[in-house]
């Protein structure tokens, strides 16, 4: 129901594939090298990816954060599901960045101009 009312249909994406709820923070493989990391507020259960690489880690922001303004600025765009949520979210990228995390924001035009495109390695 809640996804209905944020404007998204089940008919548009359920292939019939195997779905596992999480709750929280979830280890993809079981090994800490790629979990799920909750973003809420741009949609709720919103999911960001945390990977850890031997360089470091590198989070995958999606829809959590658009541009390196709004993590910057703590600049939210108008369209959110929860903007306190948001928020919270944000200030937890900041956290992860601080702490030496590699931000890859998901809709930057200026960022992604200078990430390497396929086939050359991105990190």
């Amino acid at each position: 129901e809640l996804i209905q009312a944020n404007g998204y249909l089940p008919a548009d994406y359920d292939q019939g594939h195997l779905i596992q709820k999480v709750d929280g923070v979830h280890d993809l493989f079981g090994d800490g090298r790629i979990m799920t990391i909750p973003t809420f507020g741009h949609t709720p259960g919103h999911q960001s990816l945390k990977v850890r690489l031997d360089s470091g880690d590198v989070i995958l922001t999606a829809d959590a954060c658009y541009l390196k303004e709004t993590l910057t600025n703590l600049h939210l765009p108008h369209l959110v599901h929860d903007r306190s949520e948001m928020l919270n979210s944000l200030l937890m990228l900041r956290k992860l960045q601080k702490s030496g995390a590699r931000i890859f924001y998901g809709h930057d035009p200026e960022f992604w101009s200078q990430v390497p495109q396929a086939p050359k390695q991105i990190v």
